[in-house]
């Protein structure tokens, strides 16, 4: 048995989005991703509703081995979801996402946890700075807001 102390990163960005809960959070479900990441398309869905619920389990490609995710709390009415992500060999992640009203419609406050799970898992810990975290978010934050605002995904229009 091998015991150590965790090599992790957590990560916060809050996301200014132009609808409210009720028009986000379907959104933040394996397959309404497809709605609104152009290329987004995990390998399986095990859902009893065909979308995400509580117990939800989807798999996407990763490396070195594919990822499972596993939706841990899906709560609607408080516009709150938490996602467990494994890839073996790399790392043990939880996603939290919560939607708090503003004004203008909703920030998601989103918090990824990466822990390591070996050498490979480190030098993803090492990568995952807050430079690199504000650019992933930045972009997801433009794509919910393109798909928000004109119900098409950000680079799916002619020319892009």
């Amino acid at each position: 048995m091998v015991i150590g102390k965790p090599n992790r990163v957590t990560r916060t960005y809050t996301q200014r989005l132009v609808a409210g809960p009720l028009a986000v959070f379907p959104l933040l479900c394996p397959v309404r991703e497809a709605d609104w990441i152009e290329g987004w398309d995990p390998l399986l869905v095990l859902s009893e509703s065909g979308v995400a619920e509580p117990d939800c389990v989807f798999v996407t490609q990763a490396a070195p081995h594919d990822a499972v995710w596993f939706v841990t709390r899906h709560e609607p009415d408080a516009g709150f979801v938490e996602m467990l992500k494994i890839t073996p060999g790399l790392t043990a992640c939880k996603l939290h996402i919560q939607l708090v009203v503003t004004p203008d419609g909703c920030d998601a406050v989103v918090t990824y946890s990466h822990t390591s799970l070996g050498p490979d898992g480190d030098a993803f810990v090492e990568g995952f700075t807050e430079d690199f975290y504000v650019k992933f978010m930045r972009d997801w934050e433009a794509r919910l807001n393109q798909y928000l605002t004109t119900g098409t995904a950000l680079g799916s229009q002619a020319g892009s």
